[in-house]
């Protein structure tokens, strides 16, 4: 089984997301974590978001890549510029990859344009996310 790490800043919203859709999208095949380079805490309208998808995420904390030291990861994806930029160097055959994505937690407007902003990242997260990972897999 192909083990994942989403690496985004805060690990509020967009790993949260990528690693639900993952583990719901190719379960089974593809173990997914997310983590933060500066943890803070899930963000209620990604977990809203994901549940419209019937994937609940409420349950996932924002946890440090410290948190999973010791564990091996056949691959690492950054979702966001910064952790990009703040990555830490894993051991072994790890590859890193970086497939970013806007952070809609920054999204200005009514609810329902911020709403769309948040669907918007999760829909583009599954549709490049799922068919990168699925190429690992072969």
């Amino acid at each position: 089984m192909l083990k994942v790490l989403f690496l985004c800043t805060e690990n509020a919203c967009r790993s949260q997301m990528a690693e639900g859709l993952v583990n719901h999208d190719l379960a089974g095949q593809v173990r997914a974590f997310s983590a933060g380079v500066r943890p803070s805490r899930g963000n209620p309208r990604a977990i809203q978001v994901m549940a419209e998808l019937d994937i609940d995420i409420s349950r996932h904390r924002s946890k440090s890549v410290d948190d999973l030291a010791g564990e091996q990861f056949d691959l690492v994806i950054t979702v966001c510029d910064r952790a990009a930029e703040q990555c830490p160097i894993f051991p072994g055959e790890t590859e890193v990859r970086h497939v970013g994505f806007p952070d809609p937690a920054k999204a200005t407007g009514t609810e329902e344009e911020i709403m769309a902003a948040f669907r918007r990242v999760r829909d583009e997260m599954r549709q490049q996310l799922i068919p990168l990972l699925q190429d690992q897999l072969r």
